[in-house]
């Protein structure tokens, strides 16, 4: 969602504000607006509707703002329309206060008729002037910013991530969380405030993950963190391992792209220190074999691309654990009334760990007794704090808003979890088990060979770029498969998609064929390829064009019926949507290039999903 940053120090903040806000641009990108205090001016601020490179200009790159202390804001609209006014820092009427947000306000209408009859005055149509407008009038009554804070954060309901500076205050800024990401960065005679570690990753390795309902005030020279009672909270500190060169583009025209090609060695990385004398050796994991085999029932729970891992997982986790596995979305878990015991292992699955919907499921499953595992990327998110046991991806820094390494990480991860699961339960051959590992640790060998039929991938895209409607079927692991396809397509292209499985078509969807319609049929499923063959000879029959995606074993059989067809190597069939995932991703990106579209930035979306 929104990006905030915030900067205490002994230089002008405005340039490194900016320089934050350019990193974190992908979680926001609709207006931008930073805020700076000096003792000359006060408090200053500036900020537009659009890209980043608009207050870049209105700025002149930040120099028109003096001051050591500054918080910056990038916007996804959550209320109120992209605006000037809308965008982010609000500033009270008053004039000394200003404030960024990240999140949703629940209760707003509530609090804004209460400070209307109070005499206070609105400009825009959004939530956080409320909370600004709100914390000034509580400052007004107290005299101490940090107590009105306080005040603040008792009185508000909903998700917030807060970043505050007051005229009154000329060397600290303040910041709340509760349900949105915030981190505090420890440098060298300066502080900052981030919700994304990206943005301050040049300045400073060293960060603290704020926990719900704590207060931090940060100057130049230190942070103080208090509870919602404004107790003094001592914090851990935790080391940034990744470069900064990891959230830079490299030389590669589009962070996607960098991404697509970096997924040998991020699965590489995830895979590798987890594999051991040929078996699957899960460091850290806290979860005992005693538990492991008291599950009866597995959910799945996770939204976006994150679901889609959790639908292949289904497939192969109920082959190998002779379990039943149901897989949610996170923003439906809750409210279904699921059936959640002791005996339940709910995995929730999640890049950033910060996914508002999945960690209100991830509540839910632990109200109701169910034991929790999460699967994230991001050491120290709420979800791997709040989780019962956590395993991370190790995929490294994804800026790119469609997901494509963490997707390919967290199906390989779950791949090894399913193993030592199994191993545990007894329910996979020592043969099997030896086969699957295998398949896995020549997976990123493989994946590069996926990579090197770039060019074929782009004549193809050039080639089907104008259709308006594409679908996406297969069976089985191969529909599963589809659906990120068909997501990856649509997200960056804006193109119509859908992913269906082959063998619904004759129940309603094969109505919508007609002659020219693209059809990306997936036949990479060894024990189903008779099936999806059928399925190709039943859309060709009714006039759609076909571009197949299959195996070196099936390659002549495809090319046979198919318009077009794409082959990824042979690989175990647990392992194989790993592989056949890569040339969709491909197709999707070069599609997008194809039609001119932002690929890194496609509208109304945003990286991390914080509200619900």
């Amino acid at each position: 969602m929104c990006g905030i940053i915030g900067f205490a120090g002994h230089e002008e903040a405005a340039p490194i504000l900016l320089d934050g806000l350019a990193r974190m641009e992908y979680r926001g990108y609709d207006s931008a607006g930073i805020a700076v205090r000096s003792d000359k001016w006060g408090l200053q601020a500036k900020k537009s509707r659009g890209r980043l490179e608009t207050l870049y200009g209105l700025t002149h790159g930040g120099a028109d703002l003096d001051g050591p202390l500054g918080i910056g804001h990038t916007r996804w609209a959550t209320h109120g329309e992209p605006s000037d006014i809308n965008a982010h820092p609000h500033i009270s009427e008053g004039g000394n206060v200003a404030l960024v947000h990240n999140g949703i306000i629940e209760n707003y209408l509530e609090i804004k008729e209460w400070l209307l009859q109070k005499g206070v005055h609105f400009v825009s149509e959004t939530d956080t002037e409320v909370a600004v407008q709100l914390l000034e009038y509580y400052y007004r009554e107290c005299d101490s910013m940090l107590e009105a804070v306080a005040r603040l954060i008792h009185r508000i309901e909903g998700s917030y991530a807060f970043g505050i500076i007051c005229s009154d205050y000329p060397n600290a800024l303040i910041a709340a969380r509760k349900d949105a990401p915030l981190i505090l960065g420890y440098g060298k005679g300066c502080n900052f405030i981030a919700s994304d570690v990206t943005a301050i990753i040049k300045y400073t390795r060293d960060v603290t993950y704020m926990s719900d309902g704590e207060i931090a005030v940060v100057t130049a020279e230190s942070i103080d963190v208090f509870d919602t009672d404004l107790t003094s909270v001592t914090k851990a500190r935790s080391r940034i391992s990744w470069d900064v060169s990891a959230a830079e583009k490299g030389g590669y025209p589009h962070f996607m792209f960098k991404e697509i090609m970096e997924q040998p060695e991020a699965i590489q990385n995830t895979v590798s220190p987890r594999i051991r004398d040929g078996r699957v050796v899960l460091d850290k994991f806290s979860m005992t074999p005693e538990e492991v085999r008291s599950i009866s029932r597995i959910f799945i729970v996770a939204c976006g691309s994150a679901y889609h891992v959790g639908m292949v997982c289904k497939y192969t986790w109920e082959r190998l654990l002779r379990r039943q596995v149901e897989v949610s979305l996170g923003s439906e878990f809750r409210y279904r009334d699921p059936l959640v015991d002791e005996n339940s292992l709910v995995v929730i699955i999640s890049q950033s760990g910060e996914t508002l919907d999945t960690m209100a499921a991830l509540r839910e499953a632990k109200r109701l007794g169910g034991k929790t595992l999460a699967v994230v990327n991001v050491v120290g998110s709420s979800i791997a704090r709040e989780a019962d046991h956590v395993l991370y991806t190790w995929a490294g820094p994804e800026i790119a808003v469609a997901t494509t390494k963490a997707y390919s990480t967290q199906l390989a991860l779950l791949d090894l979890i399913g193993l030592y699961f199994a191993d545990l339960l007894g329910t996979v051959s020592a043969e099997e088990y030896r086969e699957i590992l295998e398949a896995v640790q020549t997976l990123p060998e493989k994946m590069r060979v996926c990579l090197e039929d770039v060019q074929k991938v782009q004549y193809l895209a050039s080639r089907y770029f104008n259709h308006d409607s594409i679908f996406f079927i297969g069976r089985n692991l191969d529909y599963a498969m589809g659906l990120e396809g068909s997501l990856k397509l649509k997200e960056i292209s804006y193109i119509h998609s859908e992913a269906y499985a082959s063998g619904e078509l004759k129940h309603g969807t094969i109505s919508l064929i007609e002659p020219g319609t693209l059809v990306v049929a997936l036949g990479t499923y060894e024990a189903l390829f008779d099936k999806a063959m059928s399925n190709v000879v039943e859309v060709k029959a009714r006039g759609a064009e076909v571009l197949a995606l299959t195996t070196e074993k099936f390659r002549d059989r495809m090319e046979k019926t198919a318009d077009c067809t794409i082959v990824v190597p042979d690989t175990h069939p647990i392992v194989q949507p790993s592989l056949g995932v890569v040339p969709l991703q491909l197709f999707a990106y070069y599609v997008a290039l194809q039609r001119g579209c932002d690929i890194d930035k496609p509208r109304n979306l945003a990286k991390s999903v914080t509200v619900e």
